[in-house]
């Protein structure tokens, strides 16, 4: 997107893709699944056009990061200690964070993990919640949004290698999985799932490798 730099940065032994724009203090934008930095093009231009250096990552196996092959690479402490590094190579201290979706999840680790790093945390759509002893997450999100759910599809179907879904995911695919999975959360499509942000999307997840158990 025009007006926007990219690089690519060396965290924690892996090459991140970061779009930032913009000085001053950092605003680490944090993005869902399955999308990119791209999901937050519109708020890097806003931020940095009000004195801060916003900053949005591909993270780890999203766009043009790279994807560890195992994935024992995934677990949250990866993630926080790729953001620990990224923060560190920005030469800053401490973040504004904003992060939505899977990437609030991820926001919530690196605040209990490295409080000192977060000097606020924007949160959207996903608020903390502490995992319970007495429930596996599969099985709360299975009793709030049955089986049907995404998430819980994927446990099937992300089973085998994606290389046996002919390497594909059509835009259509990203915008059933948000807007028609959940019964109760029908309504148009949002600005948001506008077809070039589909296709971008696909395009990038479909490049990515295969995970191994």
């Amino acid at each position: 997107m025009e007006g926007i730099d990219h690089r690519i940065v060396s965290v924690n032994g892996n090459k991140m893709h970061i779009a930032e724009k913009g000085q001053g203090p950092v605003v680490l934008f944090l993005h869902g699944f399955p999308e990119l930095w791209y999901s937050w093009r519109h708020q890097i231009h806003a931020l940095s056009s009000l004195g801060y250096h916003a900053v949005a990552p591909d993270l780890r196996g999203f766009g043009d990061t790279e994807a560890p092959t195992s994935i024992t690479s995934y677990t949250c402490d990866h993630i926080v200690n790729d953001l620990v590094a990224l923060i560190d190579s920005l030469g800053v201290e401490q973040v504004f964070l904003v992060a939505h979706d899977w990437g609030a999840i991820m926001g919530w680790y690196l605040c209990l993990f490295k409080p000192e790093r977060v000097k606020a945390f924007v949160c959207l759509s996903v608020p903390f919640t502490p995992r319970s002893p007495q429930m596996k997450p599969m099985d709360r999100m299975r009793g709030f949004f049955e089986d049907d759910y995404y998430i819980c599809r994927f446990q099937q179907m992300y089973s085998r290698p994606f290389s046996q879904f002919e390497n594909q995911v059509h835009p259509a695919s990203l915008k059933e999985m948000h807007l028609e999975s959940v019964p109760m959360l029908q309504f148009p499509c949002p600005l948001g799932f506008q077809k070039k942000s589909l296709l971008i999307m696909s395009q990038n997840l479909t490049r990515k490798a295969s995970l191994e158990d």
